[in-house]
């Protein structure tokens, strides 16, 4: 609770409400302040940091559906904040989600994870690779061929 703040009366009013003592020039009034809990108020915030590339941040939500948002509902849990380049309440980042398979935490980046169904560090792709559709190994291994666009 706030301490009761005491203040001098200044000036009197000269309006037509009926003056009383209380509100002369010269007399002290006690008042008292109360504060309210708010959704303003400041929160500790919760750190995300992914496993493979150490990237951290402060996050806002962790699950499927994040707050202040109408219909959108995420496929999977993801650590999620707001964004910060849009005034737009809506508006979020996912920075990632932990692995189905090891469980360790990892952002949206292409070299920490992939989401097909379901998210998936690249240490646990990389060991399964065999397990994912041919279109899916396609396409990573044209990440990991090197640029043919050297000097010849």
């Amino acid at each position: 609770m706030i301490p009761p703040v005491h203040y001098v009366v200044v000036e009197a009013c000269c309006c037509t409400r009926p003056t009383n003592e209380e509100n002369k020039p010269g007399s002290t009034t006690t008042l008292t302040f109360t504060t309210m809990e708010s959704s303003t108020d400041v929160v500790p915030q919760n750190m995300f940091t992914c496993h493979l590339c150490s990237l951290s941040s402060p996050f806002t939500y962790y699950g499927q559906k994040p707050p202040n948002t109408r219909a959108i509902v995420l496929l999977e849990e993801c650590f999620v904040t707001k964004d910060p380049f849009s005034p737009d309440r809506e508006r979020f980042l996912i920075l990632g989600s932990n692995c189905s398979l090891c469980h360790i935490t990892v952002c949206v980046g292409t070299g920490c994870s992939l989401f097909y169904t379901k998210r998936f560090c690249m240490q646990c792709v990389n060991k399964h690779l065999d397990q994912f559709p041919p279109h899916i190994q396609a396409e990573l291994a044209k990440k990991k061929q090197p640029s043919q666009t050297g000097v010849s």
